[in-house]
């Protein structure tokens, strides 16, 4: 199972305002009439239930919309670029590199605009005034949204098995729902979280098996942190706990092991609810069994012991009937889209999870101006970078109108108060251009 990713995206550009003038018999001085130019299409990342890894991302790194189409004379408007949808399982947490932007997809239907497209541009028929009557100039469309994306998934499940390597937790997913990871006598058996389902009546559960925990997972030790990220959305925990391990270390020491590297991980995870699964019941008599769950229980009051065996089948009725017990059934729920959660996530997967969330920096406002190296004048701020890649500075008209936006915003006024005097240079965006105004 892929749980890690790292994609690029690029949404389209729009298309460009058209410069048109109408011409028509009978018509000897027809007005502007150029269309505006379409959208470019956004990129969406869909919470898709029918995947549940992120292998797909193997085959394909680089997604890129489609630009919106290009106005037109006579007043049609260009079509907007169609919308790049890109599924992603349920569970994914997505960082959009570019700006810090966080997206937590969790149920089925959620999107998530990670790129933006491109504005389209005007055409001139906007720009027509009582002392303008012929504008010969249109807007160009802005340049779509472009960034790299990082993927992590954490696996909805309800239930999560932990315990120390070769602890039987394998064993124990494979008799309860069916589930096929490798199993074998030598530690960290199972190298990725594997999930399974356990079916009752018209209920499920899920369960993932998270690879065993060793002293310093907490700090990244091992694959600590990828292991332990996966069980921070289950509802509880069954620890699987080795009666009688083949190395001979105490029980009781390495369940302290365990659960201190959840705590030091995240306090959540030491306050979830549990069962304790003591395994491999079938190595030990019946009596000296029974004599340690009694320990065990005393010591954990009133958190369930169970003495399992996945070899014999020991006590997994019991524990299926705690699971279904604990994890309490929620009602159906509509997603973000309307429709009715589906497929392969349960209620109870669902279940006091949040809805999608998005955690976008604050973006920076105004702009600045200093001095360049070069000697020329340099103005930085997204607007007004924006705003200049709106025309074609060769453009006597557009490049009239554009000294007229800057002054408005006030840019002007910052360059003369900088020093700057009529014919100087001024970069914006890298453009170097002069300015009299």
């Amino acid at each position: 199972m892929k749980d890690k990713a790292r994609i690029h995206v690029q949404a389209g550009g729009g298309g460009d305002g058209c410069m048109s003038f109408r011409r028509e018999a009978h018509v000897p001085k027809g007005g502007p009439d150029g269309g505006d130019g379409g959208r470019g299409g956004d990129v969406v990342l869909v919470c898709d239930d029918s995947y549940r890894d992120l292998e797909h991302f193997r085959r394909q790194l680089h997604f890129k919309a489609k630009r919106g189409a290009h106005g037109q004379g006579s007043q049609r408007h260009g079509a907007d670029g169609p919308t790049l949808e890109v599924p992603v399982p349920p569970g994914t947490e997505v960082l959009v590199e570019a700006d810090g932007t966080q997206h937590d997809l969790v149920r089925p239907g959620q999107r998530a605009v990670v790129a933006a497209g491109g504005s389209g541009g005007r055409g001139n028929r906007h720009f027509s005034s009582s002392t303008r009557q012929s504008p010969r100039f249109a807007e160009r469309g802005l340049a779509g949204d472009e960034s790299w994306l990082t993927l992590q998934l954490k696996l909805l499940a309800d239930v999560g098995l932990v315990g120390l390597p070769n602890a039987g937790k394998s064993s124990l997913i494979s008799v309860l729902t069916r589930a096929t990871p490798k199993v074998a006598d030598y530690p960290f058996t199972t190298l990725t979280p594997v999930l399974g389902t356990l079916h009752h009546d018209d209920r499920q559960l899920v369960i993932a098996d998270i690879p065993g925990l060793i002293e310093g997972a907490a700090d990244g030790i091992g694959l600590g942190h990828d292991f332990l990220a996966h069980v921070e959305r289950t509802r509880l925990l069954v620890h699987v706990l080795d009666l009688a391990p083949v190395d001979g270390s105490d029980p009781a020491a390495n369940f302290e092991t365990v659960e201190r590297e959840l705590a030091l991980y995240q306090q959540r995870l030491a306050e979830l609810p549990r069962i304790i699964a003591l395994s491999k019941a079938d190595l030990v008599t019946a009596e000296q069994g029974e004599q340690v769950r009694r320990e065990w229980q005393r010591r954990m009051g009133e958190v369930p012991v169970l003495l399992t065996s996945s070899a014999t089948r020991q006590g997994l009725d019991e524990l299926a009937t705690e699971l279904l017990r604990r994890v309490p059934v929620r009602a159906e729920a509509d997603d973000a889209t309307g429709q009715r959660a589906g497929g392969g996530v349960t209620d109870t997967q669902l279940h006091d999870l949040p809805e999608h969330r998005t955690f976008r920096p604050a973006p920076a406002r105004g702009f600045r101006v200093t001095h360049g190296d070069g000697g020329a004048f340099v103005v930085e701020g997204e607007g007004i970078e924006k705003l200049v890649a709106r025309y074609d500075l060769d453009n006597e008209d557009a490049l009239a109108h554009l000294e007229r936006r800057l002054r408005g915003l006030g840019v002007i006024r910052a360059l003369e108060a900088a020093g700057f005097e009529p014919g100087d240079d001024v970069e914006i965006a890298g453009v170097v251009f002069e300015l009299d105004p």
